[in-house]
């Protein structure tokens, strides 16, 4: 029998990284994974995968309505290889995950292939082509999460889908029907909208994004419906059904009426639930509670004291880069070093194009909270780098203190804002005021300039360009 000082279940982006970080401090590592390659939801269905469909969609989308204004023309009509698209989005996959396995044998850490199950807090048993049981002195259960639906559906993964099957179709919907509007459905109704789809979002709630703060949602809302996705807020699905190519779905609107939906593939993006089915965690003493997560204090440590959880098998939002910072720091915690997580300074993207990103709290949540705060907003059109791009939708938003002066949230949707909010994190773990941003020299001209204009309208209300 193998005995490691780390045992991780589960390679996402925690579960890797927990892993070569473990490695890094001199610690015997190993890593098990149900999947024949290494990189989770993230790598293979999820994050990946959509980034290289929103691409390729947006090029054909300039190609199309742009390309002729930038002097750029075309004569016949410009095709679009739906096949190509989905096998560069699996060679970009492949080549990730290719990636991964390097790391592994870099950091000399054991790849296990198989379904990993507790025997006791201490050993772990191992169903693959091969079965194995292995010691571990201290795990991490890193098992990630899996598409949610609701009670009544019934997803044949052929025309009722999940995010996974939408990111493999054969074809391109004729109308893409999307029960959701959180960030799955929304960069994935953008794809196949550019593509060609008429794509309708249906959301219970009586906005799209409904954690994010409400000027993005709206922002966003604006900008996709002139793209042609039609939104229907304040909906409550009742039913979805399929017959042959053609799939129904029923909800009520605010009023109570009753509304019909009529398209040939619906997605059904309601958000996720952990993955815990099959640890058998109770033999090892590890809680899960009612909602299937694993249940931790603030080390992330499982009610057996050897035993962790990072990701989105724990509370907290379901991001990549949330459950990488837990697997550094549950690895750091186990060396015997002492790390932290603010939470709150953990950024939120969605890759629309324009982009949304947001860092802190939202205007919402401080008056909820009754924090006197002060707000600046730039918007994106009054940029020169905007306008030469002829990207000019969005703005920045930049929340500060009222008292103080330190900032408290970002708030942003325009071009390449999943990238201009780490500017706004690290100014926020350096707890700088507006004003510190306001007085940064940002180069010109760039999207950049956005936040320096947002900190002087936070600051002062004195921005220079509007």
């Amino acid at each position: 029998m193998s005995v490691f000082d780390v045992a991780i279940i589960g390679s996402g982006p925690g579960g890797y990284v927990a892993a070569i970080r473990s490695a890094q401090l001199g610690m015997k590592t190993a890593i098990i994974e149900k999947y024949n390659s290494l990189g989770g939801t993230c790598l293979n269905v999820g994050c990946i995968p959509s980034k290289s469909l929103l691409d390729s969609s947006h090029h054909y989308e300039d190609a199309t309505k742009h390309f002729s204004e930038h002097g750029i023309e075309f004569k016949g009509k410009i095709n679009i290889n739906f096949k190509q698209m989905i096998d560069r989005k699996a060679s970009v996959v492949d080549t990730t995950t290719k990636g991964i396995d390097y790391l592994m044998k870099k950091n000399k850490i054991e790849v296990f292939n198989g379904i990993g199950s507790f025997i006791d807090a201490t050993h772990i048993q191992i169903e693959g082509n091969e079965k194995h049981i292995i010691e571990a002195k201290k795990i991490i259960i890193a098992t990630g999460s899996k598409p949610g639906t609701l009670s009544f559906i019934s997803l044949d993964k052929e025309r009722i889908i999940t995010s996974t099957e939408a990111l493999s179709l054969k074809e391109i919907p004729k109308h893409l029907i999307v029960i959701g509007g959180g960030v799955i459905g929304l960069e994935l109704g953008q794809v196949y909208r550019r593509l060609g789809s008429e794509v309708s979002i249906i959301e219970y709630a009586d906005r799209i994004t409904p954690v994010m703060d409400s000027g993005l949602s709206r922002e966003l809302m604006k900008v996709m419906k002139k793209q042609g996705v039609k939104f229907y807020l304040s909906h409550e699905v009742k039913d979805v059904s399929r017959k042959s190519k053609d799939v129904s779905v029923t909800a009520l609107d605010k009023n109570q009426d009753e509304i019909k939906f009529k398209g040939d593939y619906c997605l059904v993006s309601v958000g996720r639930r952990p993955n815990t089915a099959g640890l058998n965690a109770e033999v090892a003493g590890v809680k899960i509670n009612k909602l299937g997560q694993v249940e931790v204090n603030d080390h992330l440590q499982t009610s057996a004291s050897n035993i962790y959880a990072i990701g989105d098998v724990v509370r907290g939002a379901m991001l990549a880069h949330k459950a990488e910072e837990e697997g550094v720091m549950v690895a750091e915690l186990i060396s015997g070093q002492k790390p932290h997580i603010d939470y709150n300074l953990i950024p939120n993207v969605i890759y629309t194009w324009p982009e949304v990103a947001s860092v802190g709290k939202t205007e919402e949540q401080l008056k909820k909270e009754g924090v006197l705060y002060k707000s600046g907003q730039f918007p994106m059109r009054a940029l020169g780098r905007a306008r030469a791009s002829m990207d000019t939708d969005g703005f920045v938003k930049i929340l500060a203190d009222k008292i103080t002066d330190e900032v408290i949230g970002v708030h942003m949707i325009g071009a390449r804002a999943a990238d201009l909010i780490a500017e706004a994190v690290t100014a926020m773990e350096f707890r700088a005021s507006a004003e510190d941003i306001a007085r940064m020299s940002h180069s010109h001209p760039t999207y950049a300039e956005a936040v320096k204009e947002a900190a002087l309208a936070a600051t002062e209300n004195r921005p220079l360009h509007i």
